[in-house]
């Protein structure tokens, strides 16, 4: 049987969605208010889930602890009071979407969670609007 240990951090970040092959037209029509050339942020809300095995001697799938410890050196510290399109490099080139950025903090994690264990992002943008991945 899997269990699932979920922890919920929080970062806020300026961002701006623009596709730089698009007229400025074209990007805010698509992006609207969110094109803003000036930037806007968000309070994001993050929630990590990984699921398997409990172990035999633990009875922990990952140490809550030590995921704590991992998202916060990994991905607060990365992405707190940043503005993703200019102060990271992982969006210099790539539309930071919430869509973008669960894939982002999905890889980022992936490399330093067992893969035997599954890992999830599901990243709230706003109260209403949120995206996990993978979606399946």
């Amino acid at each position: 049987m899997k269990v699932a240990i979920c922890r919920k951090e929080n970062f806020n970040a300026a961002h701006r969605l623009h596709n730089p092959d698009w007229s400025d037209e074209k990007n805010r029509t698509v992006f609207g208010k969110c094109n803003n050339p000036n930037y806007h942020g968000h309070n994001y809300e993050l929630i990590v889930k990984v699921t398997g095995q409990p172990d035999a001697e633990t009875g922990f799938v990952y140490d809550a602890s030590q995921l704590k410890e991992l998202i916060r050196e990994n991905i607060t510290k990365k992405f707190d009071h940043k503005n993703l399109n200019l102060d990271t490099d992982e969006f210099k080139k790539l539309n930071p979407t919430a869509e973008n950025i669960a894939m982002v903090i999905w890889h980022i994690l992936r490399s330093k969670i067992d893969p035997k264990l599954d890992l999830k992002i599901i990243l709230y943008e706003t109260e209403r609007n949120f995206v996990e991945f993978p979606a399946n």
